[in-house]
């Protein structure tokens, strides 16, 4: 398959008097697992439908590869698109699934069926292609599903939460799946999560959007170590927000140590803080803090280093960290 950047150029979508999306700017290379990440309402599905062709922008420009696709019919893109429910046809087959938008497009039985076993070889679905949908499990189905995506050879793949109706087991052993195949295919895939693990485990480039904007583009491990806005920190998980004089910290839970009072003054630059609550998590232990400056702290231990000294909901612990873990935040965007 032949893969092309994409980039999406001031794009926004209103519906009514709700901006949806505002204005975004994002440029993917080929060959880019890109997770667009946030919460219900940020616009990331729509943004994905705009890039699909089945929503049409309210302004801007959606270019893939050198030609502006904007309002261009899906067919006629380049992409495809994975839906989060699959929306298979429950009458066909798998292979007749997978076949049909050959059928579509004219082409004789004997080469769409073979082209469609080809496809179903590449998603580990060869055995099963005379299933129903009925007669295959969510997680088969979703390979059905890659598979008629795939095989119209986009240079871009778009995925609506395609994770969201299977199991956390299957969901993990999915997503190395989605992963591989990304890979061997060498074109951009475009996700679609609210799941912060999905986007870590899955991307290469993670896009964190809010109200319609986005707050953060990066590598995973840009932005869980280095967040741009308090937003991200809280939503990307696994930091604590700390006001000071000269403004906000995000501090990873698992930089802060965390010692026992036992009646002696706290050292200097450490917070006082009640634990609150903990629960026991297997490798480590998550503890509920409050403090006067931050009511609402947590912080990790291992759990080798909690049990040689365990402390419970009610005890006067000193919090501190090291300067070089503490990490600056941006100002909020202004709404415009």
């Amino acid at each position: 398959m032949r893969g092309a950047a994409l980039e999406l150029v001031a794009l926004s979508k209103r519906f009514g008097g709700t901006l949806a999306v505002d204005r975004i700017g994002l440029k993917i290379e080929p060959g880019t697992y890109c997770c667009l990440l946030g919460p219900s309402g940020c616009g990331k599905t729509s943004t994905l439908r705009m890039i699909a062709g089945h929503e049409a922008p309210s302004a801007g420009d959606v270019i893939l590869g050198t030609t502006n696709i904007s309002d261009m019919p899906p067919a006629k893109r380049g992409t495809a698109m994975m839906f989060q429910s699959y929306a298979l046809f429950p009458h066909l087959s798998a292979l007749d699934n997978v076949a049909f938008s050959l059928k579509m497009a004219g082409m004789a039985k004997a080469a769409r069926h073979a082209k469609a076993t080809d496809m179903l070889r590449l998603v580990a679905m060869q055995e099963y292609w005379a299933r129903l949908p009925s007669q295959l499990s969510g997680g088969q189905q979703q390979r059905v599903a890659l598979a008629r995506a795939l095989i119209t050879e986009p240079q871009i793949l778009l995925l609506d939460e395609p994770l969201s109706a299977l199991d956390p087991f299957l969901r993990i052993k999915v997503r190395a799946e989605l992963k591989r195949l990304q890979k061997q295919l060498g074109i951009a895939f475009v996700h679609v999560t609210h799941s912060q693990d999905e986007a870590m485990a899955l991307a290469d480039l993670i896009v964190v959007m809010n109200r319609g904007r986005i707050e953060q583009q990066g590598s995973p491990h840009e932005v869980f170590t280095k967040p741009a806005t308090e937003f991200v920190a809280r939503f990307i998980g696994g930091h604590n927000i700390i006001p000071t004089s000269a403004g906000l910290l995000a501090l990873r839970t698992d930089r802060l140590s965390v010692g026992r009072l036992n009646g002696q003054r706290a050292p200097n630059g450490s917070l006082i803080a009640t634990v609150r609550n903990f629960e026991y998590q297997g490798t480590h232990v998550e503890l509920g803090l409050t403090s006067e400056v931050a009511p609402d702290l947590i912080a990790t231990m291992p759990e080798h280093a909690y049990f040689a000294d365990p402390i419970g909901p009610g005890d006067l612990v000193a919090v501190s960290w090291r300067d070089d873990d503490a990490h600056r935040l941006s100002p909020a965007p202004n709404p415009q």
